[in-house]
């Protein structure tokens, strides 16, 4: 278990799983160019829209099979992993799940009190 701020991931996220799935049935999803690993399902989805959204609406109250996930990849040709945001909690489980992926982040700044994305 990794301590989090918020029940993250588990029933009581119900209605947020709500109103994202109200969003999602009104964004227009494109087949991925390359494979999009749901963490629900440690596997790839078929790029299908509706499977794409049903995963992301799962993963707000599903339990997040993240190690599987990682292991997946690896065993499938994925070399790095990049970590968007302003935590360094996935590179650090990156690195004790496969030590072969290359682990890179891209942390947000914070300016006069808020987060800023980081330049590249």
């Amino acid at each position: 278990m990794l301590p989090v701020s918020a029940p993250f991931h588990c029933s009581m996220m119900q209605p947020a799983a709500e109103r994202m799935a109200e969003a999602l049935a009104e964004t227009v999803i494109r087949t991925p160019s390359i494979p999009l690993v749901a963490n629900v399902l440690a596997a790839p989805v078929s790029g299908d829209a509706a499977e794409i959204r049903a995963c992301l609406v799962q993963q707000v109250t599903a339990m997040v099979r993240w190690r599987e996930s990682v292991l997946w990849m690896a065993a499938n040709g994925v070399t790095s992993v990049l970590e968007v945001g302003a935590g360094k909690v996935l590179t650090g489980l990156h690195k004790r799940i496969d030590r072969t992926l290359a682990p890179w982040r891209l942390a947000a700044r914070r300016c006069g009190g808020r987060r800023r994305r980081a330049r590249s």
